[in-house]
């Protein structure tokens, strides 16, 4: 089954709606730097190369940065396990398909993120890139009632974050990668060209509902995914809480108001997707605000026992890493990764 690349590329644009992009803030690279200095100072964590610079683009411009990720993940996978066979009218209207989920979730992303660190959990020769969505940033800032500059400034300390992690901690990548590549390799799918030649108009919505109930790949992966996803949920709710707390560490030093800019957010951030919803809805992962919100206080907890160095630990190697059931038992996990324990 070929994806129909272009299609999704299009309809994403088409709900992403028109907006315009203003003006970059002034100094943004000269932020951005600072922002890195910022959170290796607040996380003890140095990457170990240059950071990618902050782009400030538009909707259409994040539309083709992600689809360009999700070509190169998922468009082997579509378009060799999902259906290589059977009539090629039908290969086709199932591309449409897969390409009108891709492009209408894409689409109503774009309308909201604010930022993103873009980077190939598969591919360690893309380079990742770091982008604000000016539009979106423009428009939190209305909504929000705050002075751009700072807008600016935390969402930038929090895609410069994901950087810092990704730069420093060396397994990262690899780990999520190729947690990623088992959930991919344990697919099962045998379509039944014979059935879906008779499918209707009712019947394409009710497969359309079946993928944002479970995800794309959900309804087709086998129970032996449990325990991958234990392990990425875990590490992701690392990733993410962590990146909560680095921000209010570094930001208060930067911004006149972090507790009220905090609250702001989180206030919007109840209906806004977070950087890995776009994996949440293709492979069922369950990975909502709470998890996010459960990894900010396991990051809280392991600082008040051990101290920064010891959440510092937690980055040490991917066996260190949180589980799923520990995010948010973080006695569980300080338990078993005690000296004692070893």
């Amino acid at each position: 089954m070929q994806v129909d690349w272009a299609l999704a590329a299009r309809l994403a644009r088409a709900a992403a709606g028109d907006a315009p992009l203003s003006d970059p803030p002034a100094g943004l690279a000269e932020r951005a730097d600072a922002a890195r200095d910022q959170i290796v100072a607040a996380t003890g964590l140095v990457p170990a190369g240059a950071l990618p610079p902050a782009e400030w683009v538009d909707r259409g411009t994040w539309i083709d940065a992600n689809l360009a990720t999700m070509r190169t993940t998922l468009g082997p996978l579509l378009e060799g396990t999902l259906g290589s066979s059977g009539p090629a009218a039908l290969q086709a209207a199932g591309g449409a398909v897969v390409a009108a989920e891709l492009g209408g979730l894409l689409g109503l992303l774009s309308r909201r993120v604010l930022g993103q660190y873009d980077v190939s959990l598969v591919d360690p020769d893309a380079p990742p890139r770091l982008l604000l969505v000016g539009p979106n940033l423009d428009r939190a800032t209305a909504e929000l009632g705050a002075p751009r500059e700072e807008v600016v400034t935390w969402v930038t300390l929090h895609e410069v974050t994901h950087a810092v992690q990704f730069g420093a901690v060396e397994w990262l990548r690899p780990h999520l990668g190729g947690a990623l590549q088992e959930l991919l390799g344990a697919l099962d799918l045998k379509p039944d060209p014979r059935a879906l030649l008779n499918l209707g108009v009712e019947d394409l919505k009710a497969m359309v509902g079946s993928v944002r109930e479970g995800g794309l790949l959900g309804v087709v992966m086998g129970p032996e995914r449990k325990a991958i996803l234990d392990r990425v949920q875990g590490t992701m709710g690392l990733v993410e809480g962590h990146a909560e707390w680095a921000m209010d560490r570094a930001g208060s030093d930067v911004l006149d108001d972090v507790d009220g800019l905090r609250a702001a957010m989180d206030r919007r951030r109840e209906d806004r997707a977070p950087i890995w919803r776009i994996f949440d809805r293709l492979f069922g992962f369950d990975l909502k605000l709470k998890q996010y919100a459960q990894g900010r206080l396991f990051c809280d907890a392991v600082v008040f026992a051990r101290g920064e160095d010891g959440l510092r630990d937690a980055w040490a190697a991917s066996e260190l890493a949180p589980t799923a059931a520990e995010l948010s038992d973080p006695a569980a996990w300080l338990r078993r990764t005690s000296p004692a324990a070893a």
